[in-house]
């Protein structure tokens, strides 16, 4: 079979090789799974370059997301040859390959109703997202979500299930393409930052109000942009720091306003609660069947083109998710 393989630190295109391997052994407790689709995320980048806090052995395989069906299961598995499912594989025996075996406790199964590409770029993005809105923040039918970085993987997915908890959502992008998908996916309105200031747009679109919740996997100059548009007992999510900078928090400011900074930190949250985990995919899964989410797929790459695709990836000039078909 083929895998992609990290030879040494370094650009995408200057360190990843494709080698030929033998096909894994499922343990106890592993599932072994055909890969169908493998997902792109930023980190891979990161890890390629030696710049991710999760540093494997060299050489390694990079992919976090994959989908594909269940080839063989290891004894005692719950899982049987035929499943469909979703995995999240972790290097050195990353999901940048044909097959691959993962432990059973990072399995999850789809519906035949989902495809592989989507199935491949549902569980990062979406488990944040949903568990960020409806587990912290609470988010209620009738209150204004803002959704800031709208069209990429995260915010879509928090587009989509902010109009599935009955919210209003307003959402920002860095150009008017994509200010349009944002609107295609259920944005009630959508905000060129490029272009325009958010923060008078959300005051006027509430009426003065400022948003209930707001989701922003920005940081920096956004997040404190944020704080000047937040509803008074608002919640603002800090979901990651996409733009390079980790702002402080001046708690006076969050005194005053009586509003709530909330960290999500999923990839813990998952350690801790395995069990609450599978409930929210049964949860994402059921929304999935009634039309409420569909993954935002950019392009598809076939499995050669890895390296390019992760360099487009890299350009932040994409939007959603990026997929791989070996």
């Amino acid at each position: 079979m083929r895998s992609w393989f990290v030879t040494k630190l370094g650009e995408p295109e200057d360190v990843l090789e494709i080698r030929e391997t033998d096909m894994p052994v499922p343990e106890k407790g592993e599932v072994l799974i055909r890969v169908k689709a493998f997902a792109l995320n930023f980190f891979d980048i990161l890890q390629c370059q030696g710049n991710y806090q999760v540093k494997p052995p060299i050489p390694f395989t990079p992919g976090a997301e994959v989908a594909g069906i269940v080839e063989e299961a290891g004894e005692g598995s719950s899982y049987k040859k035929g499943d469909r499912v979703l995995a999240l594989p972790t290097p050195p025996n990353g999901g940048f390959t044909e097959y691959v075996a993962v432990n059973e406790e990072n399995v999850f199964p789809i519906s035949d109703e989902i495809s592989y590409d989507h199935g491949s770029a549902f569980y990062i993005t979406y488990h944040t997202s949903y568990y960020a809105l409806k587990s912290k923040a609470a988010l209620k039918e009738g209150e204004t979500l803002l959704v800031h970085a709208g069209s990429g993987g995260v915010g879509s997915a928090a587009v989509q299930i902010g109009k599935a908890l009955g919210a209003t959502v307003i959402a920002t992008a860095g150009s008017d393409e994509k200010v349009e998908l944002c609107k295609k996916i259920g944005a009630d309105y959508a905000i060129n930052y490029r272009k325009d200031d958010f923060v008078p747009v959300v005051k006027e679109l509430t009426g003065g109000k400022g948003a209930d919740v707001i989701y922003d996997p920005v940081g920096g100059d956004v997040f404190h942009k944020s704080r000047k548009c937040i509803a008074f007992d608002g919640r603002l999510l800090v979901i990651g720091f996409a733009g390079g900078t980790i702002p402080e928090v001046p708690v006076n400011h969050v005194l005053i306003k009586n509003y709530s900074v909330v960290g999500i930190h999923y990839g813990y949250f998952r350690q801790l609660f395995p069990e609450k985990v599978k409930q929210l995919h049964e949860e994402l899964m059921a929304l999935y069947k009634e039309g409420k989410l569909e993954p935002v797929i950019y392009k598809k790459y076939a499995f050669e083109e890895v390296p390019s695709a992760l360099n487009e990836l890299a350009s932040r000039k994409t939007w959603g998710k990026l997929v791989v078909n070996p």
